[in-house]
């Protein structure tokens, strides 16, 4: 399902190709988060022309509303949304995670209220393998517990050991089930503690899965926690099988993550901050709501996305302070296109073998301007 196209020459820096059922995918890649089974406030048909080539579907989101029966009678999570292009659901151990008051983690799973109305739920490794094949979705994720943070590491390890359990529980019903053209990716833990780390990644890699991502990442920790996270974790990972950091980041934290052997990322960062006003440029984000854009008849950027062109800073301004729709959805389009384009531009660069001056040159520019802005 992968195949590895070229290498960085001095950095651990990778270009592939993934191939699902419903397209092939160039790595390194983002997926737009689609919580609800939506990427909030963009049509299928947009996403697509922005080159979209994969986006993730919420699974504990979905199981709770409007449940997995009802999207696997409409024909699964790819006709109940109208997005034929690839989708990877995650598994709900985050979403779980979240909700910390409101559940009891057992060997079994997890029991836990509903955020929605206060129902009693259950999740645990077979329920989620099992709601994940009724979505349908190209990729999905085992179950897991993600460990908050600070943690100690007598609780990191007893998480991690009963993550490695559940791990296992899940490749069985994969072997006894075997979904229908679904490839399945274990998720590594083990919280801030590198032995931990190489421990869990070197246990799912025996097990066996498609591929293979670095969890407990973005979960409060500093940024070079979050680094080397994935630093001890990369090392036991064949190179056969993608990699995936999951939850992150803002654009320098993706491109230091590639630049580590990561390929696959998503973030609700580009949706979530497109709703508050703040747009992702080449020389750092701008929040369209200060008073200094009021009269700005510049672009968003010089590469914004194409149904963006013509409208001015201060036009977007106005739509965002006058609660126009419109405005959080230009927002929106322009950072999704930021973050895409920008991963094109890393292939491109791996591909070139320039990509560790390419690197240094955005974060440079980027932080700099950030400074200024």
């Amino acid at each position: 399902m992968f195949q590895l196209l070229a290498t960085d020459g001095s950095t651990l820096a990778r270009r592939g190709r993934l191939t699902t059922r419903h397209g092939v995918v160039e790595t390194p890649v983002f997926m737009p988060v689609g919580t609800q089974g939506s990427v909030k406030s963009v049509h299928p048909d947009e996403l697509e022309s922005l080159d979209t080539q994969i986006i993730l579907g919420n699974t504990y989101h979905l199981f709770i509303r409007p449940g997995v029966e009802i999207v696997r009678d409409q024909g699964g999570l790819h006709r109940f949304m109208n997005w034929q292009r690839p989708i990877l659901t995650d598994s709900g151990g985050y979403q779980v995670f979240s909700l910390a008051k409101l559940r009891q983690i057992t060997e079994e799973g997890v029991h836990f209220q509903s955020h929605l109305d206060g129902s009693a739920m259950f999740i645990g490794p077979e329920t989620a393998m099992e709601i994940q094949a009724g979505l349908g979705s190209d990729i999905a994720m085992l179950f897991d517990e993600c460990p908050h943070y600070p943690c100690a590491r007598e609780y990191a390890s007893r998480s991690l050991d009963l993550t490695l359990r559940w791990a296992a529980r899940c490749r069985n019903w994969i072997d006894a089930h075997r979904p229908d053209g679904q490839h399945h990716f274990g998720i590594i833990q083990g919280s801030v503690y590198p032995d931990l780390r190489q421990k869990s990644a070197r246990a799912l890699v025996e097990m066996g899965f498609d591929g293979y991502a670095v969890g407990g990442l973005s979960v409060g920790e500093p940024e070079e926690e979050m680094i080397r996270a994935v630093e001890h974790s990369v090392p036991a990972l064949p190179e056969d099988r993608p990699r995936y950091a999951m939850g992150l980041g803002t654009p320098p934290q993706l491109l230091e993550m590639i630049a580590r052997g990561i390929d696959m990322f998503d973030c609700v960062l580009p949706t979530r901050v497109a709703r508050n006003g703040t747009a992702y440029t080449a020389d750092g984000p701008l929040n369209l709501r200060n008073n200094r854009f009021e009269n700005d008849s510049s672009p968003l950027s010089e590469d914004t996305a194409p149904s963006c062109r013509g409208f001015s800073r201060a036009y977007i301004r106005h739509l965002l302070k006058s609660g126009e729709i419109l405005g959080l959805r230009l927002v929106t389009l322009h950072n999704l296109h930021f973050y895409l384009n920008l991963m094109n531009s890393a292939r491109c660069a791996i591909e070139n073998g320039t990509f560790a001056e390419f690197k240094a040159a955005f974060i440079s520019r980027y932080l700099e301007k950030q400074q200024v802005t």
